[in-house]
């Protein structure tokens, strides 16, 4: 069977600054929060592996980029560190960092390869983070010159901007569920956190219309799907729960202009709701995006609750709902993700029936494999399996396209091997093979297999 896709379809990959770029503490940039907690706790790192170099895309940024033109690709995202840009995190404006971006911007051009640029990607300065982070209304203006100063600089070019990649992850994993700096557990202000990035994402999109910038915004937001585990009324509310509090409430104001009434009733409920001012209901319904960014990885199955809350315990989205681990599903072992490829379909199915079908793209979709040279033959890495895990999702989302979604595109994470937070290398999810060692790049199977697709436009069923 053929798989064809529009003529005009982004083919890709995404990427992001401080996992791929390294010069972490170079070339004038400052320190993030990772490059402070990896100074702090080295061993919740992998092999003890740090932010220092990443992928080294600051070194080989012209190499790279020839590798994604040979990768066929015709658009590639990544993002603009605002601590390499501006170090202090509002003020004067790093001259090493605006050449930097500028030459990848123009090469990226000059090859042929839309720019999708990002303006945040879990790397708040440590300069902001010191003066409280998100939870600083304060912060939240410097967030908004800060991506004012990047439309000025880089808007001639760049025409499709994103104002946060995944934004609840900084929220779970620094305010709920210790795995990112700051390691708090604490639900009102992991509230507010979240809150307050939604108000920093409506003032970037409208300093970007005030300041008649062409091109479209939009945000990145990792959506996963909430699977109950059987029809009964208890397992449906507890995945409607879920729902709520891990996608809609992001999903809802960016689409929607506004939070969903059962979620802000519930946190009401329970005292967790964020501290609210005048003028914040006007700006988030000016904050509704052109395009959204859909990351998926894995679905979300959840159960009703079989024992009582600790009425003690810190408040938390467990409360209403308990994980269930379905009987027979299909694990990627390496990262303890489900593969279900149909949940790509159900996101966009759900987008078009329930959001108004808003332009849309599948920005990152990836799975990640411990030691994969032991995969390589004469050569190169033989990762069949992850262009089934591509190809299988493609099909789902061809079914989407033939039912109206407006998805435009598919976007891999990622192009080349990197650096991935605290699990650091310990799993490789890109079409290019890093040799941490030599820093060589080589071309793994999935690579050309996407290269063919890219060109293509599409696929047959048999094909590998």
């Amino acid at each position: 069977m053929e798989y064809q896709f529009p003529q005009d379809f982004w083919w890709g990959s995404a990427s992001s600054a401080p996992q791929t770029e390294g010069a972490s503490l170079s070339f004038g940039k400052s320190a993030t929060v990772w490059d402070r907690w990896f100074d702090e706790a080295p061993t919740r790192f992998h092999r003890q592996i740090g932010p220092a170099e990443t992928s080294t895309f600051y070194q080989h940024w012209r190499e790279d980029i020839a590798l994604l033109k040979h990768l066929r690709h015709n658009t590639f995202r990544t993002s603009i560190a605002w601590s390499r840009l501006i170090p202090e995190g509002r003020g004067a404006v790093n001259p090493e960092a605006v050449t930097f971006y500028n030459q990848i911007i123009d090469e990226m051009l000059r090859q042929g390869i839309t720019p999708f640029i990002n303006l945040f990607h879990f790397d708040m300065p440590m300069a902001m983070q010191q003066a409280g982070g998100w939870e600083n209304r304060e912060v939240v203006a410097a967030y908004a010159d800060y991506a004012q100063t990047c439309f000025r600089l880089f808007g001639d070019r760049v025409k499709h901007w994103f104002t946060f990649n995944e934004p609840i992850v900084p929220v779970e994993g620094g305010y709920l569920y210790d795995f990112h700096y700051p390691n708090v557990v604490d639900f009102r202000r992991a509230a507010t956190v979240a809150y307050h990035t939604m108000l920093a994402h409506a003032q970037a999109v409208q300093r970007f219309r005030e300041g008649g910038h062409q091109g479209e915004i939009g945000i990145i937001l990792n959506l996963t799907p909430s699977y109950p585990r059987s029809s009964h009324p208890a397992d449906q509310q507890a995945a409607h729960i879920a729902d709520l509090f891990f996608n809609r409430s992001f999903l809802d104001p960016a689409l929607l202009g506004r939070y969903p009434p059962a979620l802000v009733a519930l946190l009401e409920e329970h005292q967790q709701l964020p501290v609210c001012q005048p003028g914040d209901e006007a700006l988030l319904a000016a904050g509704r995006v052109d395009l959204l960014g859909v990351n998926y990885y894995q679905p979300r199955r959840v159960k009703c609750r079989d024992a009582l809350v600790n009425p003690h315990s810190p408040f938390m989205p467990e409360w209403f709902f308990d994980h269930y681990a379905m009987p027979g599903r299909k694990m990627n072992p390496y990262r303890g993700w489900e593969i279900y490829e149909k949940g790509i379909y159900d996101i966009l199915s759900d987008l078009r029936q329930n959001y108004g079908n808003p332009r849309c793209f599948i920005s990152e979709n990836g799975m990640g494999v411990e030691d994969e040279q032991r995969f390589a033959r004469d050569g190169r890495i033989e990762d069949d399996y992850r262009i089934e895990f591509v190809r299988d999702h493609l099909i789902w989302l061809h079914r989407a396209l033939q039912e109206g979604s407006r998805c435009l595109g598919y976007h891999m994470w990622t192009f080349i091997d990197n650096w991935s937070w605290s699990n650091a290398y310990k799993n490789r999810y890109g079409f290019v093979q890093l040799d941490l060692d030599s820093q060589q790049r080589r071309v793994k199977k999935s690579g050309e297999w996407f290269a063919r697709v890219a060109s293509e436009n599409g696929f047959t069923l048999d094909e590998k």
